[in-house]
């Protein structure tokens, strides 16, 4: 009987600590990849890489640094991170401070259900629908963008996950997959952002 009893007191208390939440990662604070010109954050042709940028292909950045136009994380190279139990939300400038321009601004939902972000992207209103997904300590937010195809003028959609990790708590990483779109190839970016 006293075996049966410890057998039952286990097994609830392993029921217990199952039924306990695990704490979600927060990723809140300010995050740049603007590298401490003292500390190299990559190397490329035997120099430091600003921005902690993977060596490049012959031709695209020609041993001279990181090349122009990686779409990186897709959020810029500075961004403030808030966190709640509800939402995530990401701010970043993409203006020069003269410009009178707010930051732009993107809140996720937590739990999964959608949200909408609208921007002011080129020549008009871009609106973005997103949901979340934790996986483990990792956050995976995946987005979907309308556009017009320019050859059919038809509405189509692009498809961007951005997978937010914690490699330490001065260390964020973001993981971007973009699916290709008229025929292209996916692309995968890795993003490293330092705590400021």
């Amino acid at each position: 009987m006293r075996i049966l009893t410890i057998a039952v007191l286990v097994s609830l208390a392993g029921t217990v600590v199952a039924a306990v939440p695990q704490a979600k990662t927060d990723f809140s604070g300010r995050w740049t990849t603007e590298s401490d010109p003292a500390v190299p954050v990559a190397t490329q042709g035997g120099a430091a890489a600003a921005g902690g940028a993977a060596p490049q292909a012959p031709g695209r950045g020609g041993g001279r640094g990181p090349a122009r136009g990686d779409m990186g994380s897709g959020w810029g190279p500075t961004i403030t991170v808030t966190q709640d139990a509800r939402q995530l939300v990401i701010e970043y400038s993409v203006f020069a401070r003269g410009d009178m321009q707010p930051p732009l601004k993107f809140v996720y939902a937590l739990d999964g259900s959608e949200t909408k972000n609208t921007v002011m992207m080129g020549r008009g209103m871009q609106t973005q629908t997103s949901r979340t997904a934790w996986d483990g300590a990792r956050l995976k937010i995946t987005t979907t963008h309308t556009l017009t195809d320019p050859a059919t003028n038809k509405p189509l959609s692009a498809l961007v996950t951005q997978t937010l990790s914690l490699e330490s708590l001065t260390q964020l990483v973001v993981d971007t997959v973009r699916a290709g779109v008229l025929g292209a190839a996916d692309t995968t970016t890795k993003t490293v952002y330092r705590k400021l």
